[in-house]
């Protein structure tokens, strides 16, 4: 049962810390109001902290991974296997848009997965097209194309003034991770 009388799109982009968070923060806010989201995130094979998290909320929130981002680190192109993860998880997405059993969709890394060629920006804008009317899609990552920003109705964007790892501090469990 949706509670949502209209939804939107945001969009949180940037080269600044906290667009995923902030996503996971609005999907924390609407189970206390007893609205359903569902978390796609893309090129995020690792296990971070979130998933754990959110199997207390499991009731709400309902969070899958769909391809890694190790061929970022080998410096080498995706290949057809990541795409076609990638892309399946975007239509996985879809279908539960479509179910009508979430008022909220967050497509996290979207951007980025646009930026590394796994989706393009047609992907997420026929995606968008598709949204019921009462359903809210989230969509996060650095390299947001203007496409998107000029479709979304909320952009914020994540701007780094400042942070510890350029002390050499790497991702720390239960903060980056």
């Amino acid at each position: 049962m949706t509670k949502l009388k209209e939804g939107f799109i945001q969009v949180y982009t940037g080269n600044g810390k906290g667009k995923t968070t902030a996503a996971l923060g609005q999907a924390l806010r609407a189970a206390g109001f007893g609205l359903k989201t569902y978390i796609a995130q893309f090129m995020k094979e690792f296990p971070y902290n979130e998933l754990n998290s959110l199997k207390h909320l499991a009731e709400w929130i309902t969070i899958e991974q769909f391809g890694g981002d190790e061929f970022v680190y080998k410096k080498e192109p995706p290949g057809e296997r990541e795409i076609a993860r990638i892309k399946s998880g975007l239509n996985t997405a879809k279908e539960k848009m479509l179910s009508g059993k979430y008022d909220i969709i967050i497509l996290d890394e979207a951007c980025v997965s646009i930026y590394f060629k796994l989706l393009t920006a047609e992907d997420i804008l026929n995606f968008i097209t598709l949204k019921p009317p009462e359903v809210e899609i989230i969509i996060t990552g650095r390299y947001c194309p203007q496409e998107i920003i000029d479709a979304a109705d909320l952009v914020t964007e994540m701007k780094e003034v400042k942070h510890y790892y350029k002390k050499g501090i790497l991702s720390r469990k239960g903060i980056e991770s």
